[in-house]
C-alpha cells in the first residue's frame, strides 16, 4: 500500500486510538467498535458498533458516577448529577474524540466516508462509548475504568463550566473570609509510568497542611486536594490559633 493511501492513514489513526484505549488494532472487538453502520450495511457479515455503544453508554454512566462519588465527597446528589451530565454528554464525548482523532480511525461506507459523518457529534460520541465497551469486553472492569478516566480527566481539564473545577476558588474564598492567608499548593510526589503519571498535591494555609489530593495532572490534583479540604473543614480550626492581626485584617 503506497504512502498517502487513505486506507494507510486510517490504519495509522486506528493504531493510535487502539493504543490509547489499551487495545490491539487486530482485536475483533476493536474492529467492531470502530465500524460505523454505513460500512456494515455495505459489507455483509460485518458488525457495526451500535450494540457496543449501548453497553458502553451504561458502563460510562456507572464508572463516571463512581469516580465523582469518590473524588467529590462534599457534593450532594444534585451537584453530582449535573457534573456527570456534563462529562458524559454527546458534546463532551465528541470533544474527546476530536482531540484524539477518533473519527479518522472509523470505518465508513464508501458514501458516508466522504460526507460529514466523520465529524458528526453523535457518530463520534457513539464511537467513544463503543470503545469503552470494547475495553470492558477485552480487559474487564479495570480496562473500562482506565478508558472512562481518560474521558473523565479530559472533561475536567477542558470544560471550565464543570462545577468540580470551582473547588479551588471556593476554598480560597472561604479561607480568606475567615481572615486567613490564601491556600498554597505543592506537589508531594508522582507515581506511575510517564504516559499515566499521577500527581499527589497537598494544600496548606499558613504553613498548616489541610489535605492532599491525587490526579493525572497538577491542576486535577490541586482541585482534588481543595475538595477534600472543603469537606473536612480543618481550616476553620486555624481561626482559633491564628494571630489576632491576621484574623481581624481586611478580607
Amino acid at each position: 500500500m503506497k504512502k498517502g493511501d487513505p486506507g494507510d492513514e486510517r490504519k495509522q489513526h486506528a493504531e493510535r486510538v487502539a493504543a490509547l484505549f489499551d487495545l490491539e488494532v487486530e482485536d475483533a472487538v476493536f474492529v467492531e467498535a470502530t465500524t460505523h453502520p454505513s460500512f456494515a450495511h455495505e459489507s455483509p457479515g460485518e458488525s457495526d458498533n451500535q450494540r457496543l455503544e449501548f453497553l458502553g453508554d451504561a458502563i460510562l454512566d456507572f464508572l463516571v458516577s463512581e469516580e465523582l462519588y469518590t473524588r467529590y465527597q462534599d457534593y450532594n446528589e444534585g451537584q453530582l448529577t449535573r457534573v456527570r451530565a456534563q462529562l458524559v454528554s454527546t458534546q463532551a464525548l465528541a470533544r474527546f474524540a476530536r482531540h484524539h482523532e477518533v473519527g479518522a480511525a472509523l470505518r465508513f461506507g464508501r458514501g458516508a466516508g466522504q460526507s460529514s459523518l466523520s465529524g458528526s457529534e453523535n457518530v463520534l460520541a457513539d464511537a467513544v462509548e463503543a470503545l469503552i465497551a470494547a475495553c470492558y469486553c477485552k480487559r474487564g472492569i479495570e480496562g473500562a475504568r482506565h478508558a472512562c478516566r481518560l474521558v473523565f480527566d479530559f472533561g475536567l481539564e477542558g470544560n471550565e463550566q464543570i462545577e468540580a473545577q470551582d473547588s479551588k476558588s471556593e476554598l480560597q474564598e472561604r479561607v480568606q473570609a475567615l481572615g486567613l492567608r490564601a491556600p498554597v499548593y505543592h506537589v508531594m510526589g508522582t507515581e506511575g509510568p510517564p504516559h499515566e503519571v499521577v500527581f499527589e498535591v497537598a494544600v496548606s494555609v499558613g504553613g498548616t497542611t489541610l489535605s492532599s489530593g491525587r490526579g493525572r495532572s497538577k491542576r486535577l490534583a490541586e482541585r482534588a486536594a481543595a475538595t477534600v479540604a472543603l469537606h473536612e473543614k480543618k481550616f476553620e480550626e486555624l481561626v482559633q490559633v491564628a494571630p489576632t492581626a491576621e484574623v481581624s485584617g481586611d478580607v
